[in-house]
This record gives structure tokens, C-alpha cells and sequence, in this order.
């Protein structure tokens, strides 16, 4: 007997559980950090640009001048005095170098760097970037970090008698963890009393539901819309020291919300991809494609041709027999979702090239409520 109550007790324990599990999961809510981005300070690029060397006569030829003048500049900055019009620098090539540095990134941190040819190189195989200073405002800017270091390509060219062989591009190389950065956009610890949502969908209830539910979470009116993709939220001042301030933007982006889309229908007719949103609705229409009826509208009853789906026969003179197959009809309540429409004709084995000549159909005659994009 008390096996039984506690058997029962735990499936009792179990079924609340779940039943506050479902009460405290929406999957149509979605976070703040899932639908835009908090920017408290833009992202910078940077640039460089810099000598690769160690490449196996395959580096820049006379069609690059400035690779033999910068590698001249280099041995005389290292006290080696050298005539331009004497190197030959086929084991170098001129590059330039791309990074990206973030407000977070601090002075020791490493950043990825693209090494791009910009001579007459054949290939980046095998090089090596020397020392390159990065700038966010070249030439003037400050120096914000320095790249060095051994190139991937992930490509080769291989030439023979019999021809050349290629894979990827082999004149762009990529250096993980290449640049030590050297000067910081933001101090550590840096608050502001202001900061800027901005959406990846721009959409004026998503914004307008997303200020609502943020004020709603703080409890102060703190968040505005400025327009359908961006939003202001003021600090409070009693979360404008670091600790706490760090702790109102982890909130601020655990925010949910049920986000607004467009009735809209994406079609890639060189693949047979369909995408419909659930918003997609379909006015009261008919329509023929081959031999297939579709109708939409009140009281509609549906034949499917001769009894038990078979073809017709016709027996002409001469002794032709033409075979006939059968109409298949498709009928559906008034207001029927696209979800409806694509079911229905899932049922019937139509192909996907058949249901987007019925969609633009139906945009064309205006019965279809929704955005028709085609890829």
C-alpha cells in the first residue's frame, strides 16, 4: 500500500512539474539577445599592410614595384643598405592584412587576421607575415594591434607537363590568433547610462512589444522604440556600478517576447523549396492546374471522377484506346490557412514545382494573403 501512495505521490510530483514546465516555456517567446543585439560599443575594423616572405619563387614578379620598395625600406630599418633595382623579390609578396577587434578585446588579447595578395603573387603557400602594425584610421590612426606569424591557406596550386591544378584560392590566407592587440577601444569597467537595441528584423510591434515587456520586466519605464529596429533603454541609476550593471544588461537580454512576422511565402523554384509562414491565409478562390481542381469557398462539395479512383476509358474508331485519368479535386473551408493549402495537396501527391505555379496563381489572382518572394 505504501508502494502504491508513493508511486502515485511521484506521478503526481511529476505531472506538476511538467505542467509548470509548460506554463513557464513559450517556444513562440523569444529573447531579447535572440532578436537583435545591445550595442554598447560598435565593432572596428582594422588594416595593415605588410610583406609575406618565404615563398618558393612563387612571390611577387616586376609587375609589383612596391613589394621591391617596401623590402628595401625593410633591410635599411635593420641597418642593411640595398639597391631596389637589385632584389629580386620572388620569395616575397605584398599584402594586406584585416582584422576585426571587438569592445571587450583587452591589450595582450589576439585577434584572427586575413592576409590578402595584392601583388602579382602566384600563391601564399607556405609564408610568413612579418611584423604588420593594424590601425583603425590608417595612416594616422593609432596602432591597435600587431600581426605576425605563418599563413593557412587551405589551397595549393600544382603545375606539371600535363597541366595545372588548383584548390581554393590560394593568394588569401587566414593566421588564427595572429595579432596581440595593443590598445583598447573601451576601458575596462566603462558604464554608460544609455544604451541601444537594435533589431536583426526591424518590425514596428516587435518593437513596440519588446519596450512594453522590458519596462514590464525592470518595473520603470526604461525602454522607448525610436523606430521599427531600434531601441533606447535607460540605465537606472541604481544599476550604473559595474557589478550591477553588468547584471541589468544579462537581464535585459533574457527579456522575452513574441515577436510579429509578415505573412510571407519564400519559394526557390531551382530547388522545389517552399517556405510559408503560419500567417499565410487564402481567400475564397478555384483554381485548375493539370489535373488537379482546387476550391476554396463556402459549401463546396467535392467528386472524384469514376468510382474508386479509376481512369476513364474511351474507345475511338480504328481501334485507339485513349486513357483519361481522372480530375482530382481538392476542396476547402473558406479562410483556409496556407498550412491548410499545403496539406491538403501533400495528400494528393502533388510535386513541389506544382504547388509554387499554384501559389504564384494564387498571388496573381489576389486571393493570396502573404509576401511572395521567389529565389
Amino acid at each position: 500500500m505504501r508502494l502504491i501512495l508513493s508511486i502515485l505521490s511521484l506521478f503526481v510530483l511529476e505531472s506538476s512539474v511538467e505542467a509548470q514546465f509548460e506554463v513557464a516555456f513559450d517556444p513562440q517567446r523569444v529573447r531579447l539577445k535572440d532578436l537583435g543585439k545591445i550595442q554598447t560599443l560598435q565593432e572596428v575594423q582594422l588594416l595593415g599592410y605588410g610583406l609575406v616572405v618565404g615563398l618558393e619563387g612563387v612571390g611577387d614578379g616586376r609587375g609589383a614595384p612596391f613589394t621591391v620598395q617596401s623590402l628595401a625600406n625593410l633591410m635599411r630599418n635593420m641597418g642593411v643598405e640595398v639597391d631596389p633595382a637589385q632584389i629580386r623579390a620572388n620569395n616575397t609578396a605584398a599584402v594586406m592584412v584585416t582584422a576585426t577587434i571587438g569592445p571587450t578585446s583587452r591589450v595582450g588579447s589576439r585577434l584572427d587576421v586575413t592576409v590578402s595578395s595584392i601583388g602579382d603573387a602566384g600563391s601564399l603557400e607556405g609564408g610568413v607575415l612579418l611584423m604588420t602594425p593594424l590601425q583603425a584610421d590608417p595612416p594616422n590612426g593609432p596602432i591597435v594591434a600587431i600581426a605576425q606569424g605563418p599563413l593557412s591557406i587551405g589551397g595549393f596550386n600544382a603545375e606539371g607537363g600535363g597541366g595545372a591544378v588548383r584548390k581554393n584560392h590560394p593568394v588569401v590566407g587566414r593566421i588564427p590568433d595572429g595579432a596581440i592587440v595593443q590598445q583598447e577601444l573601451v576601458q575596462p569597467g566603462d558604464i554608460t547610462n544609455a544604451l541601444t537595441v537594435t533589431l536583426k528584423d526591424p518590425d514596428y510591434t516587435t518593437a513596440a512589444r519588446l519596450a512594453h515587456a522590458i519596462d514590464v520586466r525592470f518595473g520603470l519605464p526604461v525602454a522607448s522604440a525610436m523606430d521599427a529596429g531600434t531601441l533606447r533603454i535607460e540605465v537606472p541609476r541604481t544599476r550604473q556600478r559595474p557589478g550591477d550593471f553588468i547584471e541589468f544588461i544579462a537581464n535585459l537580454e533574457a527579456v522575452e517576447v513574441i515577436p510579429d512576422v509578415n505573412a510571407r511565402i519564400v519559394v526557390n523554384e531551382r530547388t522545389g523549396t517552399i517556405v510559408a509562414g503560419e500567417r499565410v491565409m487564402v481567400s475564397e478562390v478555384a483554381i485548375a492546374h493539370g489535373n488537379l481542381s482546387i476550391s476554396i469557398g463556402p459549401d463546396i462539395t467535392a467528386e472524384a471522377g469514376a468510382p474508386g479512383g479509376q481512369a476513364a476509358q474511351l474507345q475511338l474508331g480504328g481501334g485507339v484506346t485513349v486513357e483519361e485519368e481522372s480530375p482530382r479535386v481538392l476542396a476547402l473551408p473558406p479562410a483556409s490557412s496556407v498550412s491548410d493549402v499545403a496539406k491538403a495537396l501533400n495528400a494528393l501527391k502533388v510535386t513541389p514545382r506544382d504547388i509554387i505555379a499554384i501559389f504564384q496563381a494564387l498571388k496573381q489572382a489576389g486571393a493570396l494573403k502573404s509576401e511572395l518572394i521567389i529565389l
